[in-house]
């Protein structure tokens, strides 16, 4: 690959036999000076096991279907970022590249003969729908809403419940979460880029796929307290809620888009696989508790006086009740109330 990695219409570095030649401080952290690009794209990538992402494939009749190939039909541009690669070949802006077309929705988040039938059929060489740079391991898609984007995720009612309680528990704690509604069997959130305000960039391009509490707090720490202590939020709230999902790619920081500088954490997102996703076991809290031993070693490890907020059953069933979802509040009363009893003694 010979060409330019770029951000909106600035260039980044010259990109010759797929190895980034110049050092800048607008180059994505994973990358510097020498970095073979190919792992960055292929971070970029669709999940080839997702059902809907194959039939996505067959539809742009995209003959190779591997992950460089996959990313590079839509210039590795995303909806969650500025970046983009610019080919020798070509004479084009970025105008020219940016993501605007949701026809394969449909596709890509529910895969039905019918959405199938009726998709518009794209044979161009290259797209500009964001489903082939849409990573993670569910169905989802993005929709384009008034010039904004708009994440719809296939859950089921326990999944769809637990996402939309955490962000409602967060939020009355006082912390940055991304919103999430409910529409029909999907959850629904905006791009919290704000439309290309900021640059995404996941906790995996500072930490790789490590997900060691105390390397992940030391690591943020080095680029902000700030962040790092929000750091400490996301992962009480998984404690709390029982996220066992939390993983170096659903967590990061965002950057100014127009200077580079990393201004603050990315909202609290992706909380599914949490409290009742895979069912109900028991409300009291095992004194093996995975989750709350790793917290409590981390909380050892750092020297960190953390602000746990106020927490009464009251607060949990007000919130369980305003979401309109057929569970056993009860049951998410019980276990979400005796978690933070048992963190807080």
């Amino acid at each position: 690959m010979n060409g330019y990695l770029m951000h909106k219409d600035s260039v980044v570095s010259r990109i010759e036999n797929d190895i980034i030649l110049n050092d800048n401080h607008r180059l994505p952290l994973m990358l510097k000076k020498g970095s073979d690009i190919t792992p960055w794209i292929c971070s970029r990538a669709v999940d080839r096991h997702r059902i809907n992402s194959r039939l996505l494939k067959k539809v742009i009749r995209l003959t190779d279907t591997s992950d460089v190939s996959t990313v590079l039909k839509a210039h590795a541009a995303t909806v969650t970022d500025n970046y983009w690669i610019k080919f020798d070949s070509e004479n084009i802006e970025y105008k020219d590249i940016l993501l605007n077309d949701d026809s394969l929705a449909d596709v890509a988040l529910f895969g039905t003969f019918e959405s199938i039938s009726n998709a518009k059929y794209i044979h161009c060489e290259y797209s500009k729908s964001p489903e082939l740079t849409n990573i993670g391991s569910f169905e989802k898609c993005w929709r384009l809403k008034n010039n904004k984007w708009y994440m719809y995720k296939k859950e089921s009612p326990q999944e769809r419940f637990s996402e939309i309680f955490i962000y409602k528990l967060g939020t009355f704690f006082g912390y940055d979460m991304a919103q999430y509604e409910q529409d029909g069997d999907c959850v629904v959130t905006e791009d919290f880029t704000l439309s290309k305000k900021y640059d995404f960039e996941s906790a995996a391009s500072i930490v790789g796929d490590d997900e060691d509490y105390t390397l992940n707090y030391k690591k943020l720490y080095e680029i902000s307290p700030n962040i790092a202590y929000d750091y400490l939020k996301i992962i009480f709230m998984d404690t709390l809620c029982m996220n066992m999902d939390r993983h170096t790619n659903n967590y990061g920081i965002l950057r100014n888009s127009e200077n580079g500088a990393i201004e603050k954490s990315a909202p609290n997102f992706d909380n599914n696989i949490a409290l009742i996703s895979r069912g109900y076991t028991s409300t009291q809290v095992s004194q093996n508790d995975l989750l709350i031993t790793l917290w409590r070693e981390l909380c050892e490890n750092i020297d960190v006086d953390f602000q746990y907020p106020t927490l009464k059953k009251d607060d949990i069933i007000r919130i369980a009740n305003s979401i309109e979802i057929n569970v056993d509040k009860q049951y998410v009363v019980d276990f979400v109330y005796n978690r933070y009893l048992a963190l807080t003694k």
